[in-house]
């Protein structure tokens, strides 16, 4: 019988939940991940700071193996309020740059705790966390990227990229749709994608073009992309990045799969409040935005009364007080139909939830996987980063959900209360809704198959990437 051998795994996520969560997911599927021979088993070393050690430790309570590393964050930096360690914090997310920027301050600390770990096999850290891949180089570790993002926005954002699509300069118009070479079939905009990264000079000076060029160039050196998808789900786009000169992408996930079944506290709120709404039979909309999209007062007055004009039941998870911005009686003309939640919330078990029949979200793809894991159909509406893309892919690729339009048809553009309300109705009860309803529930059962032990295309993906990662070294000596 083969012997046991232990291999030493470094993560090191992004200081933004929406980064941090799927790779601490990840540390846990490595943990419990299984050979049939038993000839790979893996300890796992996570990597934060102080002020986000509380989160990834109570976040891992359940695998208390997972070690966790916190390295002092910078102080003393320009535009960043003292004791800011995540970008959900910030005072504005045009402090990004500068943030990330700083992270770079961390690299002695890292690379100073890493002489004093057991040899490390490989390494797993964020995209944004550029500076990683030189302490990887420094000590011969081989370094895999996360980014957070699909393969389906990787493979588009790489073809508009390589062929500078939006740099023509009879495409003027933001919003004027062009097809993307290699996939005639999908057609996009200017404004889907960050200027930033259209710009493809790397002698522009802007910081936010040098930050996404210094980003860009460290994924060119390293072992690979670790994706948070399942193959099954954008099939196309995982052979388009495999098939090109990039480094190969792994889709281990859906990662939220991972996660252990909750303890039976005592149930909040609004988790009795959709067991009345079921025990009634009344289907709901779960709405949540995420924690870094910037809504104006305006906007989420549209939003309410969208929802209310819509006459369907509603789950409405904002961090601003509705009531003060839209005035007195809201709550009180809602109070059968709707529920709006301040708290935090558990949003896997919201979206698990029997009553919940549709999501209205930003298209994160964190939360958008996790409709499709539980068999939930999206109405998406994107608002910032490559959600349009996420968008895109929801609803015209694999066609489960239904999109939300702006005015100007820009993605910082405006939605009235009546395209809400119109495309909630048709999510929630019209023959577009039906049809996605019934191929998200296909999704969700091919997306629990992708992580099944031996035979799920996930769990085999993670078996090779151990076998080629782990194979031949001799695990648990100093590193160098």
């Amino acid at each position: 019988m083969a012997v046991s051998t232990d291999h030493h795994v470094v993560l090191f996520p992004y200081m933004s939940k929406g980064h941090t969560i799927p790779l601490l997911q990840f540390g846990r599927l490595l943990l419990h991940h299984r050979r049939n021979d038993q000839t790979i088993s893996v300890t796992v070393t996570v990597f934060t700071t102080p002020k986000n050690q509380p989160f990834v430790s109570n976040f891992l309570s359940n695998t208390p193996e997972i070690k966790v590393i916190s390295l002092p964050f910078p102080e003393n930096i320009s535009g960043i309020p003292p004791g800011v360690e995540s970008t959900e914090k910030l005072p504005s997310m045009s402090l990004y740059v500068p943030f990330t920027r700083a992270t770079k301050l961390l690299q002695p600390f890292f690379e100073e705790t890493l002489k004093n770990l057991p040899q490390v096999s490989f390494m797993v850290t964020d995209g944004f966390l550029w500076w990683t891949s030189e302490s990887a180089a420094k000590f011969k570790i081989p370094r895999l990227v996360f980014f957070g993002i699909n393969s389906y926005a990787s493979a588009v954002c790489s073809s508009v990229f390589q062929h500078q699509l939006f740099t023509e300069p009879e495409i003027e118009s933001d919003t004027e749709p062009v097809t993307v070479p290699g996939f005639p079939w999908i057609r996009v905009k200017k404004c889907d994608f960050n200027n930033v990264a259209l710009q493809a000079d790397p002698k522009e000076t802007g910081p936010g073009q040098k930050l996404f060029m210094d980003q860009f160039m460290s994924t060119a050196t390293s072992h690979g992309f670790v994706v948070n998808s399942f193959y099954e789900l954008e099939s196309a786009f995982v052979d388009y990045i495999n098939n090109s000169d990039q480094p190969k992408s792994w889709c281990v996930g859906p990662l939220c799969l991972t996660d252990p079944p909750k303890p039976g506290n005592a149930k909040p709120a609004w988790i009795h409040w959709l067991d009345r709404m079921q025990e009634e039979g009344r289907s709901v909309l779960y709405v949540a935005f995420g924690t870094q999209a910037d809504i104006s007062n305006k906007q989420l007055k549209e939003i309410a009364l969208g929802l209310e004009d819509s006459k369907v039941n509603f789950l409405w998870v904002t961090r601003k007080d509705v009531e003060e911005i839209i005035g007195e009686g809201f709550k009180d003309r809602i109070k059968e139909s709707g529920m709006i939640v301040r708290d935090w919330v558990d949003q896997w078990e919201i979206l698990s939830h029997e009553s919940i029949k549709g999501f209205l979200s930003h298209c994160g793809w964190n939360s958008a996987q996790e409709s499709i894991c539980v068999g939930v159909p999206l109405l998406a509406w994107p608002m910032m980063a490559e959600q349009p893309l996420n968008a895109k892919m929801v609803v015209e690729e694999v066609k489960v959900g239904v999109r939300v339009e702006t005015q100007d048809g820009r993605l910082q553009g405006f939605v009235p209360r009546e395209e809400l309300s119109r495309k909630v109705k048709e999510l929630m009860e019209g023959e577009t809704g039906k049809t996605a309803r019934k191929n998200v529930k296909e999704y969700s059962k091919m997306a629990k198959a992708a992580l099944v032990q031996g035979t799920g295309s996930s769990w085999k993906n993670l078996d090779l990437l151990l076998e080629e990662l782990c194979k031949g070294k001799e695990p648990n000596g100093a590193n160098e």
